[in-house]
Parts: structure tokens; sequence; C-alpha cells
């Protein structure tokens, strides 16, 4: 819980400020509104996304199911661009809010307050450093870093509400101030629901409860496909984080909006970002006050490492898996070094001010919670729970309006998120075209009945000829005029009987996968059948296996295909077929360099 607290508990570090900010005297009401949409919405969602997705795939994983093929790939990759607009805002927000601990602290500098996003910098190449060196080490600190920012957070709230309860007449004063401002409860109400799409950074923490699930102790009687005793304490974390986080949520927001003057917590004020750390140098004095700071300071610092380690997690799960990275994503210090610059490059636009990256981090969050609520919904109904379906479909529609009126009053998240999407599909593409060519099987089994079919077909000369055939059309006819042509076009030897090569196309989105080579007789030909991705690439992994398992060197024969070469390549991309012999001719040659042991392709 505290792995996934240094996302969700740390926001206590600027929540309470933010929704000062953005609901002035209102921010009470509005946080009960966001506590009743924690509890009753975001809750709910992710303790089902919990149960499908056990092995912390998160939502984005549910979805990709759920819609498979192209039309999943896309939606995937326009996920993972708001999740690296949540991951990195996280980053960017956290550094920048511990700036803020840093220069507002009494002991610090004034001169240091000019330089808020060179300091902000710095944090981030500590995280940078912090990962080269080796997170694992570290992330052990997270229990003790939590706790003592969740106890020194406790305290300060307690003290706070204890000095407003011995003046009251300061309750008297933020309510006469929210009254007159609005006089009208049912405009009340209508604010604090209309407001509380700025106030959803509050909803953070649970994708990330879902990421860690892989971290829960596994239960007796728990197997891989049903994993009950890991879901059930997931479940358990994301209900009691979000108990938790509410009750702070709730009391933070009260204390600070009736203690600290609404001119604080403006661009230049001393509870801008910090409105706790306000309360407790007021309340507490210097000493724990800086105490408090170096907690916050830790806790945010270490929020945006858990935000790095969440992208480290996440774009090697999906990305070259579809062949959209180049395959330096998949090692660590590289893409570490990457999201380095580019954190850098958002601190720099955003100047490291809190506020501002408030609404970029607000739609990330939103975004992945929609789509959580969305996944769940889907399933329900495709499960035959109709009633569920419809309750988890309202919840959808909540925060769709959430993430609409988000986008419309603060676009700044979706013109970062955009920047994200674009950049991930443009990289994404052009991995794919540049990995075009690459041998995409990652295992390849020859079946018993495969293996003892190439050894009795094979010649003496321990060569074995391959008809490739699209399998479309599979009469009689159409086996013999394909294989005449080819006993046409060129010579076999005797004693080799030529057998039939086909290759069924699954899910062409799909960049790798294991392939399994089986048997078959139809219409008295030998076939050897296997289904993949892309036909090309098929082919070449079969060849190769054949030599390698077999001792045996293949011959695969294929007809020019007829067309523009450059459609034919586009389906290839994209459909796994097209202009298949050259290539499977390319596949073969960038895998075997030894000419002497490469398969033989010949067209005619």
């Amino acid at each position: 819980m505290c792995l996934s607290g240094l996302d969700y508990f740390s926001t206590l570090g600027y929540q309470p400020a933010i929704a000062a900010l953005a609901a002035g005297a209102v921010a009470p009401l509005a946080t009960v509104v966001l506590i009743l949409i924690t509890v009753f919405g975001a809750l709910p969602v992710y303790r089902k996304v919990a149960k499908a997705s056990p092995n912390g795939m998160g939502s984005i994983a549910m979805l990709e199911k759920l819609l498979p093929r192209w039309w999943g790939k896309l939606l995937v990759l326009v996920l993972l661009g708001f999740a690296a607009t949540d991951f990195m805002i996280t980053t960017t927000l956290s550094t920048a809010d511990a700036t803020a601990h840093i220069v507002e602290n009494p002991l610090v500098p004034d001169v240091f307050d000019e330089h808020r996003v060179a300091i902000t910098l710095v944090l981030i190449l500590g995280l940078v450093l912090l990962f080269l060196a080796g997170f694992d080490e570290v992330i052990n600190l997270a229990v003790v870093l939590v706790a003592v920012f969740l106890a020194l957070n406790a305290v300060v709230i307690v003290v706070a509400l204890s000095h407003i309860g011995a003046n009251l007449h300061l309750v008297d004063n933020w309510w006469t101030a929210l009254t007159t401002a609005h006089p009208d409860p049912l405009s009340i109400l209508i604010i604090a629901l209309v407001v509380f799409p700025k106030l959803a950074l509050g909803l953070s923490g649970f994708e990330t409860g879902v990421a860690v699930m892989p971290q829960i102790k596994s239960g007796p009687q728990d197997t891989k496909a049903n994993p009950i005793g890991r879901i059930v304490g997931a479940r358990k974390l994301l209900t009691t984080a979000a108990i938790i986080m509410s009750t702070f949520l709730l009391t933070s927001s009260l204390a600070t909006t009736v203690l600290i003057p609404a001119a604080e917590f403006e661009e230049g004020g001393k509870a801008n970002g910090r409105a706790l750390a306000y309360v407790a140098h007021e309340l507490l004095g210097e000493g724990f006050g800086t105490v408090y700071d170096l907690a916050t300071i830790l806790v945010l610092w270490f929020a945006g490492a858990s935000a790095l380690a969440g992208m480290l997690n996440l774009i090697p799960r999906y990305l070259p898996r579809y062949g959209m990275a180049p395959q330096w994503a998949a090692a660590t210090k590289p893409l570490v070094l990457f999201l380095g610059v580019i954190a850098a490059i958002i601190t720099v636009i955003f100047e490291a001010d809190v506020t501002a990256q408030g609404g970029a981090y607000a739609t990330g969050v939103l975004v992945l919670i929609t789509s959580a609520a969305l996944a769940v919904t889907l399933q329900q109904h495709r499960t035959g729970h109709r009633r569920s379906a419809i309750g988890f479909g309202v919840i959808t529609l909540v925060f769709v309006y959430t993430l609409i009126t988000n986008c419309i009053e603060r676009p700044d998240g979706l013109k970062v998120g955009g920047v994200f999407i674009l950049c991930i599909i443009a990289v994404s593409f052009a991995s794919r075209f540049k990995r075009s060519t690459e041998v995409r099987a990652t295992s390849v089994t020859l079946s018993d009945e495969a293996m003892a079919m190439i050894r009795a077909s094979a010649g003496r000369d321990k060569q074995l000829r391959l008809v490739a055939h699209e399998p479309v059309r599979m009469t009689a006819a159409r086996y013999k005029h394909k294989l005449a042509h080819a006993l046409e076009s060129n010579s076999f030897p005797g004693g080799c009987t030529p057998l039939f090569l086909e290759v069924n196309v699954r899910d062409a989105s799909e960049f790798t996968g294991d392939l399994l080579v089986t048997a078959a007789q139809r219409h008295g030909f030998g076939i050897l059948e296997v289904s993949a991705s892309s036909v090309p690439s098929a082919i070449a992994a079969v060849l190769l296996a054949i030599r390698d398992q077999g001792g045996v060197m293949s011959h695969v024969y294929f007809r020019w295909t007829e067309g523009s070469p450059v459609t034919n390549f586009v389906r290839f991309v994209f459909l796994g077929q097209g202009e298949i012999a050259p290539v499977t001719r390319e596949v073969l040659r960038e895998a075997e360099p030894d000419l002497t042991r490469r398969p033989w392709v010949h067209v005619s």
C-alpha cells in the first residue's frame, strides 16, 4: 500500500492547496463530492479491474482483450499517451512541489526562490541517477517514508482541527464567506459538482494500486489462472488506501480552507502548492514545520521515482510486443535517460509550476479511470451481468463528464497528452516498419507428426521442398495446379516428396508470438500448417526451425504476387500478407548471414 501510496498519498503535499485555489470556500464541500465518487465510483471499478487483471497490467490490458486487433492496438497507443501524461506529469509535478517545499522553508535563503526550475531539474537528475544505480534497493524505504509522512500529516491535521475547535469564530468566518458568495444552497452544490474535475488529482492512486499487484503475496490455493488470494489482497489494499486518503482529503481541505487566508493560495503566496506545510509552520513552529517539509520533499521525490517506475514497467509490456518500439526501449538504462530528458523538457515548459501542471495531471488520471470504467462496463455486459453493466455505465458517464469538463477548462492536459500520443504513434509505426523484416517468432515448435512428415519427405540429400500455399482455396484442383506450376518452373530431385506450407494469419496487429507447426493430409497431399501474425516471418521462422531441429535444408517455392509493390508492402506490414516471396527472402537474409546455411527461396 505504501508503494502505491508514493503516488496516491503524496498528493496531500499539494492537493489541499489546489482544491482551495480552484473552489475557494467551497473546497471542503467539493472534496465531499470527490470522496463520494472515490468510494462509490473509482473503488468499485478498480476492484473489478483487480480481478480481471491480477498480474498488474491494469485497465489498459482489459481493453486490449476486449477490443482486439488493430482497433485495440490503436486504443492502447492512445491510452499509453495519456498514461505517459499521468506518470510523467506525476514526476514533474511532484518534484516541482518538492522544490516549493524547499524554497518556501524559512531556513532556506530567499535567493533560491528565483531558481525553482533549476532545483527541480536537479531533483529530476537525482531520480535518473537513482534508477541508473538500481531502484530495487531504495524502494524498500517507501514503507518508512509513507508511514512517517502520514503520521506527520495526521499530527498537523489533528492540531489544526483542535485549533479550529478552540477558535470557532474561524468556522463562522469561513461559513460567512461561503454563504455570502453563494447564498443559495443549491448553488453551493452546483459549484461543488462543477469544480470537482479540478480536484481529480485525489483519484490518482488507483491505477498505481493495481500496478503493484504482483508484489502482493498469493494465497495457498492460488493458481496462475485464478490467483484469488492476490485478488483479495489487492481489493483490501485499494479499499484501505481509499478510506485513508478520503479521511485525509476531507480533514486537510477543511483545516486549510478555514485557517489559511485565501490570498496565500494564489501564485506567490506562502501556501501555494504547500497548504499543510503552511499550517505546520504556523501552528507547530519552524522546527516541526521543517521536519514536515523534509518528509514531504522525500515523499514527493520518491513519488516521482514511483511514476518513472510505472513508465519503465508499462512501455516494455506493450510497445516491444507490438513491434512498435526501438529495441533499446526494452532496456532499462536507455529508457531511463530518455524519460529523464522528457521530464526535464516538461519542467522547463511549465516553469516548475505546480498549479499549472495540475490540469495536465488531472487529465491523465481521468483518462485512465474513465478507460477502466469503460472496460469494466464492457466486461460486465459481455458476461451477461446486465444490471452491473448499467451501474458501471453510469459511473463511466460521470467520469466522461468529468474528463470533458477538465479538458475544456484546462486544455493543457489534452495538449500534453496529444503530443505524447502523436510521438508514440509516430515512433511506433516507424519502428514497426523498420523491424518488419525481423524473425518475429519467439519460439517454433514442430509437432511430432510434422517432424515425421518432414523427415519422410526429405530427399536423400536431406533437402526438403515446400510449396507455399495461401489457405483460401483448398480444393484438390487448386493443390494440383500449384504443385504442377512449381514442378514446371523448377526441377525437383528424385526421392523428394514436396509438401505444402500454409500460414493462417491470426491477429496481424501482434508482432511476436510462439509458433506451432502441425501436419495434415488434404486431398492426398502432405501439408505443414502454422498460425502466425505475419506470413513471410512465419515461413522464414519455420524454415530455420526445420534446419536447426530436423537437420534438413529447405527450399520454398512461391509464385509472384499480383498488384502494386507499395500496396503489397502496406498489406504485409498491417495485414501480415502482401508480397510474400521477396520479404521472406529478406527476413532469411537478415536472420542468417551465412549463405551456405540459409534456406532457399524460389519464385516463378
